[in-house]
């Protein structure tokens, strides 16, 4: 980890990341690349990428692999996209099939290019998965379209078993590091998600350690199940490179432990925090949790 100056400054021993059996995840990269599609373990860094090939699940990555936003938090890169492609649902498919996924998680890079954001791609992918994989659970994490209901109903009507879309971080922060989007436009994207397709759950995740108090993060909590939000993540932030925002504080385990009891006392019907938590963390756990309740 570099700060501004280019110097390392060391990882707390909690950081310390899980690494994956090289077979496996070796495995699971050749089926990727075979198939020929994008996640967001690779494009994002996440720091949990070995861990999760060597268990050969993975995190999809559609709308192609260029992101017409710029958050300071986020290693995706952004540009000017490419066309959509047609065929990039059936690669999805492909890939999951082979990797024998019973619950698929399915997110995208950010499509303002798009008159429907890439609604109609989600829609494609979730009919493709359903029809190759009869009984597959299907978690998509969404971007924000804009605020526009069109595109959310497209997806809604597809019939996905849970419906992501993180908050990412508090209303205070929310101009630093992610300034092309909108706190109140992202718990309105949760609101009406439940409104088009109450038995979905939904499903929200923010980062710490980029500036924000803990009463902060307590009140986006209560923000998000004020507007019905069932599954949340919490996890620490890690700056992807030194043109990134920084880290403002590291936050220990015992602090996340207390965002957990929070969550809780909500009434979140799942909660994960924890340092090295990220929004498709033990996704088909928590959809099952949700879809109890």
């Amino acid at each position: 980890m570099e700060t501004e100056s280019g110097t390392h400054q060391p990882l707390p021993s909690w950081l310390r990341v899980k690494v994956g059996k090289k077979h496996q995840g070796s495995t699971t990269r050749d089926v990727l690349a075979a198939c020929g599609v994008h996640t967001v373990c690779q494009e994002a860094r996440c720091p949990n990428v070995g861990e999760c090939f060597g268990c050969q699940t993975a995190t999809f990555l559609i709308l192609g692999d260029t992101c017409t936003r710029d958050c300071r938090f986020c290693a995706v890169k952004h540009g000017r996209p490419r066309p959509l492609d047609p065929e990039e649902p059936g690669r999805v498919t492909q890939a999951a099939a082979e990797l024998g996924l019973e619950f698929v998680v399915v997110t995208s890079v950010t499509r303002d290019d798009l008159p429907d954001g890439g609604a109609s791609q989600f829609a494609a992918t979730i009919r493709a998965l359903r029809e190759r994989l009869p009984g597959v659970g299907v978690e998509v994490l969404v971007p924000d379209f804009l605020g526009r209901e069109e595109p959310l109903a497209t997806v809604m009507a597809a019939g996905p078993t849970v419906l992501n879309h993180n908050i990412e971080t508090v209303r205070r922060t929310q101009p630093l590091l992610r300034p092309q989007a909108d706190y109140d436009r992202s718990l309105g994207v949760l609101r009406r998600a439940r409104e088009l397709a109450a038995r979905v759950p939904t499903k929200s995740g923010l980062m710490v350690g980029v500036g924000e108090r803990d009463d902060e993060v307590y009140q986006t909590l209560k923000d998000l199940r004020t507007v019905g939000c069932e599954i949340v993540t919490i996890g620490q932030y890690l700056r992807p490179t030194r043109r990134h925002l920084p880290v403002d504080r590291y936050v220990p385990p015992e602090q996340f432990a207390e965002y957990r009891r929070w969550a809780q006392e909500l009434a979140f019907t799942y909660v994960a925090a924890d340092p090295l938590v990220r929004s498709s963390y033990r996704a088909a756990e928590a959809a099952r949790e949700a879809l109890k309740s």
